[in-house]
């Protein structure tokens, strides 16, 4: 994983044209990258970011942010409270325990 100026990157390698792809994650902006050595996919991926950030800067648009880790949830008050006992059951505050919960749902164990 690749990181500059908050945003991350995943590479994959291609081996069929010996070269290296990268692509932004956690944006729905769509932000790629390519070189070889790494040292260009390195430079590629700065410029790529910084592109990206003039660009929306010249449309008056704001960049896509990384997530932040934050999930505004509504929930019914009886799912709140059944969470929240849950929560106190396993001796973890709520914050702690929605987000283990939901790292089992979306990851696995």
């Amino acid at each position: 994983m690749m990181e500059y100026k908050g945003y991350r990157a995943a590479v994959v390698y291609d081996d069929e044209v010996g070269i290296f792809h990268g692509e932004v994650v956690d944006t729905r902006d769509v932000i790629t990258f390519e070189g070889t050595p790494v040292e260009q996919l390195q430079k590629e991926f700065r410029f790529s970011i910084d592109d990206y950030l003039t660009v929306c800067a010249e449309r008056g648009r704001q960049p896509d942010k990384p997530f932040s880790g934050k999930i505004p949830l509504r929930v019914p008050p009886e799912v709140y409270r059944a969470a929240a006992a849950a929560a106190k059951g396993a001796g973890k505050s709520l914050n702690a325990w929605l987000t283990e919960t939901v790292e089992q749902a979306a990851l696995g164990p």
